[in-house]
């Protein structure tokens, strides 16, 4: 028999993940070559790269709807200091060198130069459960 989690389990499991404070800040990596579920791909290295992170909070991630998390308020890199690239995908972690929860490829690739500063506004990072 094979199963499958009801609406209420999508949206509280990713509530548990996103916005309960476990972990306290969720951190953010930028790829030019996209991980996998396993982990890799080719993350950006332009001069003054971090990866920034929000608050792990009800504000900073809303509450799941339908199965679907995304971030409350912009996420926002630090102002490229060298050309970073074309940016491909982006990837969520529970600590600055920590383990990845999450990745995906944009929907539309960007190249970054310098003096830009990458910035996903308020609902672009999307998290879904299925």
């Amino acid at each position: 028999m094979a199963g499958s989690k009801s609406d209420f389990t999508e949206n509280a499991d990713l509530d548990a993940r996103y916005g309960s404070g476990t972990p306290t800040s969720i951190f953010f990596a930028l790829y030019t070559v996209a991980p996998t579920d396993a982990g890799g791909g080719t993350e950006v290295s332009y001069t003054g790269y971090v990866r920034p992170s929000l608050t792990n909070n009800a504000t900073n991630f809303p509450a799941a709807v339908a199965g679907v998390k995304s971030n409350g308020v912009a996420i926002t890199f630090a102002q490229c200091g060298s050309n970073a690239g074309t940016i491909v995908a982006m990837a969520s972690f529970d600590a600055i060198a920590g383990n990845m929860l999450h990745w995906a490829t944009l929907t539309n690739s960007r190249t970054f130069f310098t003096s830009d500063t990458p910035t996903f506004p308020a609902g672009t990072f999307i998290v879904t459960e299925d």
